[in-house]
This record gives C-alpha cells, sequence and structure tokens, in this order.
C-alpha cells in the first residue's frame, strides 16, 4: 500500500513537471550558446544600457519560442523588478491595426494605472502610445512588446508594425519588440520601410539533438532525493528509469515516435503518456509504459479504415506506393493497374481481377479518402485518366497490412517489395 501512494505522489510530480514549461526548458538555459542565453542577452542590454532592439523568434509550433521567452522576462523581472513593463500582443486577435493599438493602450494604462478610455481614436492612441515611450524611456523603464503569430501583424498595411519600430528610433525611447512566428521566412514579409527599420536578428529554435533529449529525459523523470518521498523509494525509481532510457528497444521507441515531428512539445506529450500509464501496484516505470504511450499516438484515423479494406483496395494502395517509391510524380487508375499486372506477372499471386472490378475498388478508396484527385482540372473526364494522390503514410499502410488478419500472403510480400528490396523476397525465391 506504501509503494502504491509513493508511485502517485510520483506520477504527480512528474506531471506537474511536463505540464511546467519554465522546469522543462530550464534545463537548456545552462549553455551559453543556447536561445535562452542568447535571448536574455539581448533584451538585458535594452534594460541596462537603454538599447531599442527587435527580434524574431523562429521555429515549427512547439519548438518553445514562447516558453523560452518566458522563463527569459520571468528572469529579468526578478532582477529588475520595476525596470521592464510586457505588452502582449496577438496576431490572431489584434491583427487590425486599430484593435492592435487599442489592446496596447489598455494594457499600458493598467499597467501604469491610467485611465484607459474606450472611445479613443486610432491617432489617440497612437500619440499615446508615442508618449508613453518618451516617459518609459526617461524614466529608464523599459517596454516589451511581445508579437504572438508575427507573420499575421505583416499582411495589410502593417502600420503597427511600422509605428512600433519608427518610434524606437528616437533616443529617448527604451524598448524592445520580439516576435514569434512558425513561418521561417516572416521577415521577407515586411515592406520596405518596416524591413529599414528592423534589426534583423532571428533566433532560431531547430529540433532538439539526440544528447538535448537525453538531458530532458533525465531532467525531467528523475525523482529528486529532496523530496517528500523517501529516499529509497526515489533511488530504486531512479535505478529502474536509467535501466530503461539506456535499453535500446526504448531508443528505437523514441525514434519511431519522434519520426513524425520532433519537438519537445511533441516529447512531452509522449512522456506525459508513458508517466501516466505507470503501473501504482508495482510502484516503478517500465518499458511497456512506453510501449503503451506509443500505440496510443499511433491509432490514426486513416489506419483505422485501411482495416475495413478489401483484399483487392489493399494491392491497390500498394500499387499506389510502390510508384511513389519509383518517384513517379503523377499517376493515374491505369498507370496503377500497369504496376499491379507487372507485380502479378512476377509473383504468379492467386489474386487476379478483373479490370472493371478494380476501378470499382478505385472509386471505393476515393470515396473514402484514402486516396483523392491530384487537381480539380478534368472534371468531365473518366475516373481512370485522372491523377491521384495517396492520402496515407507510408507507415500507416504497413501497420494496416500487418493488422489485417486475412491478408495473403502475395499482398505482404508485394508491400515488402515495394520498401524493402529484395531482402523479404529473398527467402521465397
Amino acid at each position: 500500500m506504501a509503494v502504491q501512494n509513493h508511485a502517485r505522489d510520483a506520477q504527480n510530480l512528474l506531471r506537474s513537471r511536463l505540464c511546467n514549461p519554465s522546469f522543462v526548458f530550464k534545463a537548456l538555459s545552462g549553455s551559453p550558446d543556447s536561445n535562452y542565453s542568447k535571448l536574455k542577452f539581448i533584451l538585458s542590454s535594452s534594460v541596462t544600457e537603454a538599447c531599442n532592439n527587435s527580434l524574431l523568434l523562429l521555429g515549427p509550433r512547439g519548438s518553445g519560442k514562447t516558453a523560452v521567452l518566458e522563463l527569459v522576462l520571468n528572469d529579468l523581472l526578478e532582477e529588475y523588478p520595476d525596470m521592464i513593463s510586457v505588452i502582449r500582443l496577438n496576431g490572431l486577435l489584434h491583427n487590425d491595426d486599430n484593435c492592435a493599438f487599442k489592446e496596447i493602450s489598455r494594457q499600458l494604462c493598467v499597467e501604469h494605472h491610467l485611465l484607459f478610455s474606450k472611445m479613443a481614436s486610432f491617432d489617440d492612441n497612437s500619440q499615446f502610445l508615442i508618449a508613453m515611450l518618451r516617459e518609459c524611456g526617461l524614466a529608464h523603464k523599459t517596454i516589451v512588446f511581445v508579437l504572438e503569430e508575427f507573420d499575421l501583424f505583416a499582411q495589410g498595411k502593417q502600420r503597427l508594425l511600422y509605428s512600433l519600430l519608427d518610434a524606437m528610433q528616437s533616443i529617448t525611447s527604451q524598448a524592445a519588440v520580439i516576435g514569434i512566428s512558425c513561418r521561417l521566412d516572416a521577415d521577407q514579409l515586411l515592406e520596405k520601410r518596416v524591413r529599414s527599420r528592423f534589426s534583423h536578428r532571428k533566433l532560431l529554435f531547430l529540433p532538439p539533438s539526440t544528447e538535448i533529449i537525453e538531458r530532458l529525459l533525465q531532467h525531467i523523470l528523475l525523482l529528486p532525493m529532496d523530496s517528500t518521498l523517501p529516499n529509497d523509494y526515489a533511488t530504486q525509481f531512479n535505478t529502474k528509469l536509467e535501466s530503461v532510457l539506456a535499453d535500446e528497444r526504448f531508443k528505437e521507441i523514441l525514434k519511431n515516435y519522434l519520426s513524425s515531428s520532433s519537438t519537445i512539445n511533441h516529447l512531452l506529450r509522449f512522456l506525459f503518456v508513458a508517466v501516466s500509464s505507470i503501473d501504482v501496484k508495482s510502484g516503478y516505470p517500465s518499458l511497456d509504459n512506453f510501449k503503451t504511450a506509443l500505440s496510443s499516438f499511433r491509432r490514426q484515423p486513416k489506419q483505422e479504415c485501411i482495416k475495413d479494406c478489401s483484399i483487392l483496395e489493399l494491392y491497390i494502395l500498394a500499387c499506389i506506393r510502390r510508384l511513389e517509391s519509383k518517384e513517379q510524380k503523377s499517376y493515374n487508375f491505369n498507370s496503377v493497374m500497369k504496376e499491379y499486372k507487372s507485380i502479378h506477372d512476377q509473383f504468379q499471386t492467386s489474386d487476379d481481377y478483373a479490370r472493371n472490378v478494380c476501378l470499382r475498388a478505385f472509386e471505393r478508396l476515393l470515396q473514402r479518402d484514402l486516396i483523392c484527385f491530384s487537381d480539380n482540372r478534368g472534371q468531365g473526364q473518366s475516373v481512370e485518366f485522372r491523377p491521384v494522390k495517396c492520402l496515407i503514410s507510408h507507415f500507416e499502410l504497413q501497420e494496416g497490412i500487418k493488422a489485417y488478419r486475412s491478408c495473403p500472403v502475395s499482398c505482404f510480400l508485394h508491400y515488402g517489395f515495394c520498401y524493402s528490396g529484395i531482402s523479404l523476397l529473398a527467402g521465397v525465391s
């Protein structure tokens, strides 16, 4: 019973860590080459040296751009509690210039205990912003503008970006503009007048390396020895966890999971499910917990549809994937049938279907959205002449064929030949 209680406490502790971005990214803040260190240096110079800075944080969603920025801002607010004001805008909510200026004025009024007027015009809010930048600069207080979904602010006339960057040209202002975007070409969307005032600094948030992933796993999953948990339980828990992390099977599971998306947020979701599946009766983590997490994420709707396909439909999907493996960019029903006939002639399979039967199976795949037409041209043409593309991945089709109990051996060989060369067929010939 005591072990079960300790296991629940350990689960709660690990889940709270996984839901706390500040704790997760704190492990990556020690290196001077980290984005945390670079971003903190730039913003610190705005505070201590009264420098005006503009910077873009670029990377895929879930790579930690906002989390690292929040970690830096929290640290700076602790170091300089009365010298920083943070204004937050989001391109999904404030891409209209009038709405954006009004939101900036509202947040500045709240920050400095001023009366906000909802009836103020665009010009009034613009003049108020310039006046606040001047007053804060004279008071040696830095205003940090955080623009989430920065690329959406770069649409239209870009009056907000121009006004902010132009106001920062004054020697009395003391501000920093931080843009966050998942578009790597966000700076190329800026107009010439805006680009000339932008500093063109960019921090790229790339997928974590193997070394960083290993460091994160140990930082997040290992129990601290100074917690409320007993030392002997924490020691045994960490010993079992380290043996799992060192297992080659675990590394293969992690590699398979991160093959679709290697962002840190994607990794945290995987670890959360694995931690939640720890058996409280045994009280300790095992490799099965990570296998359960992998299988829960690998349940794809398309993969479920494959289980309901007929044998002929599986053959057609395998032929399409075979054509793609040959780097054939465009294919239709006729080219798929040629591929099907070549496989049938080569392996002498018993699954030989008439052309009209294959066409009906091809149309069923279209109806179930497992394949679709490549474009809208040629709508008056017959189905067999219009180019199509496959909507399922290699992994989904492979797992679907494996899970298909009545799938003939020839289909396994057919699909294996598509992706494994002659290795699968060597033992059969």
